[in-house]
């Protein structure tokens, strides 16, 4: 779960990490109000879950109070990045003598927290990785030892700090770690981490992504989980599936998240394009399949829907089932394409068969149609 950038602020001041001076608003009129207390110039800063914000036009700079309603008044309602602007962040500037990098995640294939930290701040960590991958130094933390002072104070050395500005930037290192531990984060980030000409350290931006299946430990974040996802988002955590939207016209459904990458790799290497990431899990009902083609038809850039089920605990005629009751509610025959195989395959085949809608056998048989589907045809959803 992604928070928004001045929650996870808030959290990172809790830990004794520096923040900016700002107010949170919901309408320009509000601007009078939240400067009040605030030294100009000012930072607005639209809040929205996607990185990138400062080039899409999302960040902007106000040396009164009138400019910063005026910058307030221009982002709340608009979209950003394909995301509303509902609320906005009004900030003293901080005025960098340097930018860092700080960030703390998780190394999938060590199984170990990581801290990674540059020099060079400012601008995406992908850009720095890609242009100037010496700029970025990456440390193991040992999950049975921890974060200690020496890993970080050896840190702020390696991006040249000493003596007094050393230690403050070891603590800041230290107390980021402990924000991500306490919180069960799976990534933190502050980009930039200003360098202020008092020889301070201040969190001008701030990223956490907790992890999901931690929330319970955080009702705090779970009450408003819903609030932040999309319509299809909330449908699917209702049913317990999982998904993603990608960028993409050929919808996928699948069961087990190995078969829908599997499925998402087949349609890239046909020439198509995956319009999203669905998997039903084990053991899907009816109503679950149902719910599933749902979500994925409602995506108004889909142009075809492929089912991919390799059967095991998920039975294949709950799953013709499913596909059946939602083809008689909505007209989708000729834009859906199903490969069917695994337990009661025969029985799933014939349901659709009945139904006048082939299931294929070949996984690879059934992207390539998908993707010569989605490259001719766009289908109307009734």
């Amino acid at each position: 779960m992604d928070l928004f950038e001045y929650e996870a602020k808030q959290e990172f001041s809790k830990y004794g990490i520096t923040i900016p001076n700002g107010k949170l608003i919901v309408k320009s009129t509000q601007t009078t109000e939240a400067t009040t207390n605030l030294n100009p110039p000012f930072m607005v800063k639209a809040q929205v879950l996607a990185g990138g914000r400062g080039k899409a036009g999302g960040i902007i700079s106000a040396n009164s109070e009138k400019e910063a309603e005026q910058a307030a008044g221009k982002l709340l309602g608009a979209r950003i990045k394909d995301f509303q602007v509902n609320q906005v962040l009004i900030e003293e500037k901080i005025l960098p003598i340097k930018e860092l990098y700080v960030g703390i995640s998780i190394d999938r294939f060590k199984r170990n927290y990581a801290v990674l930290t540059s020099a060079i701040g400012g601008i995406d960590i992908e850009e720095t990785a890609t242009e100037n991958p010496k700029a970025i130094i990456k440390t193991l933390i040992n999950p049975l030892l921890g974060l200690r002072h020496f890993h970080s104070v050896e840190i702020a050395k390696k991006l040249g700090y000493r003596a007094n500005q050393m230690l403050k930037l070891s603590s800041v290192i230290e107390k980021l770690y402990q924000t991500c531990l306490e919180n069960d984060a799976e990534t933190v980030e502050i980009n930039p981490l200003a360098e202020t000409g008092a020889g301070d350290f201040v969190a001008l931006d701030a990223r956490m992504v907790i992890d999901d299946n931690a929330l319970f430990r955080h009702p705090e974040y779970l009450a408003k989980e819903t609030t932040l996802l999309s319509p299809q988002e909330a449908v699917a955590l209702r049913n317990n599936l999982s998904y993603i939207k990608l960028d993409g016209d050929i919808g996928v459904v699948g069961n087990g998240a190995g078969l829908v990458m599997a499925t998402l790799d087949l349609l890239n290497y046909f020439g198509g394009k995956p319009a999203n990431f669905l998997d039903l899990g084990g053991g899907a009902t009816v109503e679950a399949i149902v719910a599933a083609l749902q979500i994925v038809r409602a995506d108004p850039e889909t142009k075809v829907i492929l089912v991919n089920v390799l059967g095991g605990i998920t039975h294949c005629d709950d799953v013709a089932r499913g596909i059946v009751k939602v083809t008689n509610e909505v007209k989708i025959k000729k834009s859906l394409v199903v490969r069917l195989v695994g337990t009661n395959q025969l029985e799933g085949q014939k349901i659709l068969a009945t139904a006048g809608i082939n299931a294929l056998d070949s996984m690879e048989e059934a992207a390539k149609q998908a993707v010569k589907i989605a490259m001719k045809v766009r289908p109307k959803w009734g």
